[in-house]
Formats: C-alpha cells, structure tokens, sequence
C-alpha cells in the first residue's frame, strides 16, 4: 500500500485511479483533487 502524499490515507498501487510520477517517483492519490493538489505544488506535500 501507498500512502497518498496529500491526505495520507492508504492507496493499494495496484487499484489506483490517480497516479503521477514526480522526480523519477510514482505517487498515488485517492481521489482527483489529491492528484489536482500535488500537481499544483508538489514540494509543499513532500516536505510536509
């Protein structure tokens, strides 16, 4: 399981709907305003 960067819930990678690569990293989200949010400002969820 993932943990999605904006909310922290848990995200199985194998089901997720909304997935972005970042750096060379795959992230997964929940739902798409997670997705919409860390594409928006990727730093500021990976240094929270």
């Amino acid at each position: 399981m993932a943990i999605d960067p904006v909310c922290k819930m848990e995200v199985d990678e194998m089901t997720a709907q909304f997935k972005t690569e970042y750096e060379g990293k795959t992230y997964y989200f929940c739902a798409p305003g997670c997705k919409k949010s860390f594409d928006r400002e990727p730093d500021k969820y990976l240094t929270e």
